[in-house]
């Protein structure tokens, strides 16, 4: 593959929108837009409260700029030309703009930026904000370059120009300085603003974490109310800070005084609980805004979960929450729990209160969050914080992996989830965070098949759950299959190490347990290797005749507790094994308790050896003694109770840790493809004829405008043109029927093969049009393609289709007219890295048709890989492809690349981007 350079995403044109929500740097919240006409009387009163000398920086006058100029600023109606962005808080008890920022073009490429931002919110990192906001917009216009001109002392404003991560060149003349920025993301652009992103949300959170006060807004007397099981879970785990019940008609709640209203509670509130009436829901927010509360929790349901007029009123609270600077969990949530011993924080309304540990997790299902911390408790898993997140108003899953990636007391993350609010947003996080700690997901509605009929093989081929398992795939997450499987993950991979390699030994008493752990290791991807000669004679010096000395492992029923130490110890050393899997079927109950003892002496001996240290897991199948807990020096060793639930953690375990060691690869950039062509090939069809599938001429331009290695070939609209081509080309030629309304062409008799004189080309575009001429669909007929005939290859399939969630998914897999029943298919979100395309030509089933196989040549699997992020790029670039299709695609043998020999194209007028 020729060398390319690496292209770098900016974060914030792929996660967010032109307006919403922004967190600055103390963590407090405000919204962000566009400017319209009707924010002039705002724009001006914000310039005129600047002081002097921000007003000197920003307009090069101490006085305020006359009306005609604020007036100019509110129009964003055109980005090309100009465009202003403004951030509003409610602010003195009023919706103030607190900061604005503007572009104006200067040529195509260049426009001038110049940013204000109101004295009182000086250093919350407004600056930097916008600059990155209105950067990303500018680069969606077109704009390759920003331009500035300030003060030599507007010293804040070049720091955040120099903070921005952009190229940046400074030239000093006088008192001021002109800066230019280069809008070509780097490395260190995308760094920036994700740390940035990160320090926000993360001081966002605190307060929802660490509350030194809480109120229970909606407090009740009623044991059976929701306001009365907060307060009491609150108080009976001990929580280590002030609890302020709020209800007008109570003077005590569950031992505790009760205040008529917030206002009336001593002392600030970090959190606030509400647990009242919807429709009093919005009044309480700025009764919480009014206090200074930071965070605060919507227990209440009856919002976006409940239809239309739901949704609306979320809208306005969620715009009401930003608006105050504050953040919000819900509503319609179950409440947060951390169990630092600090905290020991319970907002939830159920009395379970797991260990503290290392595990945190987010619910989208309340109810499911109750049963989950129940299971919790029950089965001893250490728990560092759990949250309820609800609708998902305003804190996200997103926002919890940030917060949770920089949390110390957090090893692993458990996600239930039900749907993405934004899946590109967490694919960026999830891929960052996986790197540090294992995310482990349970996905519900994998059934469901929402997709509308297919119009193509890939469309066909990409089932509803295809997208959420390749963006699992690519950022790390370990996908859970049940719930009891996540717990089972959870455990093993918050108290074991990652294993170094697939090879697993298995110590058993029992022959029946271990074929079943044998076989489950292999059906996860592992292996269960024959012992070395070496670890055999260690185990024949103390085990007796009958044992079986291979892999598994088999003391036989009457094991001692030492046999077990001597062999456990035994395999941990051998430099053959990556992991152990112990299993003990008890014979009598007597003997339950010393073969523990052994199974931990064993261990222990290992640990005292120096041996690598490995991963331990444990099938304890002990009659009257099933949930044993095994803890060596303050270390968990997971217990099991069926011999294939360690196989499967480990064969996820295994995939996990082989995904954190891969290379992170790079997304690369081609400079010799020509997007401002594919643009107008895709513009002027749909100006011309609306949403649809491309002709097979504008296919092929598209192709080429990609610089894709298409089989050499025109479209020929009579016999004579055909036969002039097959002529051009060279005899033998195929010729075939050119629709963009017809997929399948064989079964219409539209593929005519090894075409050898013009009798016969002739012959065959006459055939094809008295088809559709019977089959009276003749204007379907653009024309035939003639081109020549194939050398030898082996034939793939390369495609996109559009996921209205996930956006373009791209198949690769076996091609040709088998494509749908093979379904010999892997799918991956784009936009594709190296190492994602290498990934997808090696994983499917027939890889080794690709590398040589019986005498036949290897194909050049380099030039299969640059079409693969070649058509990432193209679909990235020009949103309004939704399905595309390349078969066959031909792979040739190594330095002649590959061929397309077929290829559709399906557009979409209307689509953003």
């Amino acid at each position: 593959m020729q060398h390319v350079n690496p292209r770098y995403l900016p974060s914030s044109s792929c996660d967010r929108a032109p307006s919403g929500q922004i967190i600055l740097r103390d963590g407090t919240t405000a919204a962000i837009r566009p400017s319209v006409p009707t924010d002039h009387a705002a724009l001006q009163n914000f310039v005129e409260r600047l002081a002097p000398e921000s007003k000197r920086h920003r307009f090069f006058s101490t006085a305020s700029p006359r009306s005609a100029v604020t007036a100019s600023l509110c129009d964003s109606a055109d980005p090309c030309a100009r465009l202003t962005l403004v951030v509003t808080r409610i602010w003195d008890g009023a919706l103030r703009i607190i900061a604005t920022g503007s572009y104006l073009a200067r040529d195509e490429r260049t426009a001038e930026v110049a940013m204000a931002v109101d004295d009182a919110f000086h250093g919350k990192g407004l600056g930097t904000l916008l600059l990155e906001r209105l950067a990303m917009s500018a680069i969606q216009h077109g704009f390759v370059r920003l331009w500035a001109v300030t003060h030599t002392d507007n010293l804040a404003m070049r720091e955040v120009f120099r903070e921005s991560g952009f190229d940046m060149q400074e030239s000093c003349e006088g008192g001021e300085v002109e800066v230019e920025l280069s809008l070509i993301p780097t490395e260190t652009t995308l760094a920036r603003s994700e740390l940035r992103d990160r320090i926000a949300t993360t001081a966002s959170l605190h307060p929802f974490f660490h509350p030194r006060a809480v109120a229970v807004i909606g407090a009740s007397r009623d044991p059976r109310s929701i306001g009365y099981r907060l307060v009491g879970a609150l108080t009976g785990n001990r929580f280590h800070g002030a609890i302020y019940p709020v209800n007008p008609r109570a003077a005590e709640i569950a031992g505790l005084q009760a205040y008529p209203s917030l206002a009336a509670a001593p002392g600030s509130v970090d959190l606030a609980i509400i647990a009242v009436p919807r429709d009093l829901v919005l009044a309480v927010v700025d009764e919480c805004a009014a206090k200074g509360v930071r965070a605060i929790v919507v227990i209440t349901a009856g919002f976006a979960e409940t239809g239309a007029q739901g949704k609306q009123l979320q809208d306005r609270l969620v715009e009401k929450v930003r608006q105050q600077g504050m953040r919000m969990i819900g509503p319609n949530c179950f409440g947060l729990l951390n169990t630092d011993p600090a905290v020991r924080l319970n907002a939830t309304f159920t009395s379970a209160f797991p260990p503290p540990g290392r595990v945190a997790m987010s619910s989208q299902s309340g109810a499911l969050g109750i049963a989950i911390l129940a299971a919790a408790q029950r089965l001893q898993l250490g728990i560092s914080s759990f949250v309820s997140v609800g609708n998902k108003g305003d804190v996200s899953g997103n926002d919890l992996l940030q917060y949770w990636e920089e949390d110390p007391a957090t090893h692993v993350i458990l996600l239930y989830l039900e749907s993405f609010g934004n899946p590109r947003r967490f694919a960026r996080i999830a891929r960052r965070v996986s790197q540090r700690k294992p995310i482990i997901a349970v996905k519900a509605g994998r059934s469901q098949s929402g997709c509308r009929a297919a119009g193509s093989h890939t469309a066909a081929l990409a089932a509803s759950d295809v997208g959420v398992e390749a963006l699992f795939h690519q950022t790390g997450v370990i996908r859970a299959e049940t719930l009891e499987e996540m717990f089972a993950l959870a455990a093993g991979l918050s108290a074991q190490p990652l294993p170094a390699g697939r090879r697993v030994g298995i110590i058993t008493n029992a022959g029946g347990p271990a074929i079943l752990c044998t076989d489950a290791c292999e059906a996860s991807g592992l292996t269960v290797p024959e012992l070395s000669a070496r670890t055999r004679a260690a185990l024949a010096a103390f085990l007796p005749s009958a044992a079986a000395l291979n892999n598994p492992v088999d003391l036989i029923a009457s094991a001692t507790p030492e046999q077990y130490a001597q062999a456990i110890e035994a395999v941990l050393k051998a430099d053959e094994v990556d992991a152990l899997i112990i299993l003990y079927v008890s014979l009598m109950a007597a003997d339950v308790s010393p073969i523990a003892d052994g199974i931990l002496a064993g261990l222990a001996a290992a640990q005292e050896s120096n041996a690598p240290k490995k991963p331990v897991f444990i099938c304890w199948m002990a009659e009257g003694d099933p949930d044993r807990s095994f803890t060596l020096s303050g270390e968990t060793i997971p217990a099991y109770r069926m011999p294939e639930v360690p196989a499967l953690v480990l064969g996820k375990a295994a995939s996990y840790a082989e995904w954190r060691a891969r290379p992170c690869g790079v997304i690369p950039d081609f400079a010799d493809i020509d997007l401002p062509l594919a643009r107008e090939i895709c513009a002027t069809a749909l100006a011309q004829r609306g949403s649809g599938w491309l002709t097979a001429q504008e296919t092929r331009a598209m192709l080429t405008a990609a610089r894709l290695p298409l089989l050499p070939g025109d479209i020929a609209t009579t016999a004579d043109a055909a036969v002039a081509l097959a002529w051009t080309i060279g005899f033998p030629v195929a010729v075939k029927l050119a629709s963009h309304t017809l997929v399948h062409k064989t079964e219409i008799g539209g593929v005519h093969l090894n075409l050898a004189d013009e009798t016969a080309v002739r012959e065959a575009f006459e055939a094809i049009r008295a088809r559709l001429v019977q089959d009276q669909n003749l204007t379907a007929m653009e024309g035939v393609l003639v081109q020549p005939m194939m050398p030898d290859g082996v034939e793939l399939m390369i495609g996109v289709t559009h996921n209205s969630l996930f956006g373009p998914l791209i198949a690769f897999g076996l091609g040709g007219i088998h494509v749908e029943i093979l379904g010999d298919v892997c799918f991956r979100i784009t936009p594709l890295s190296d190492c994602d395309a290498a990934e997808m030509v090696r994983e499917i089933k027939g890889y080794r048709l690709l590398t040589g196989y019986r005498g036949h040549p290897p194909a050049d699997v380099a030039a299969i890989e640059q079409v693969l992020l070649r058509i990432s790029r193209l679909v990235e670039e020009i949103p309004a492809i939704r399905e595309l299709d390349l078969n066959p695609v031909l792979a040739l043998p190594p330095g002649q690349g590959c061929r397309i020999v077929d290829a559709r194209i399906r557009v979409e007028a209307d689509v953003p981007g």
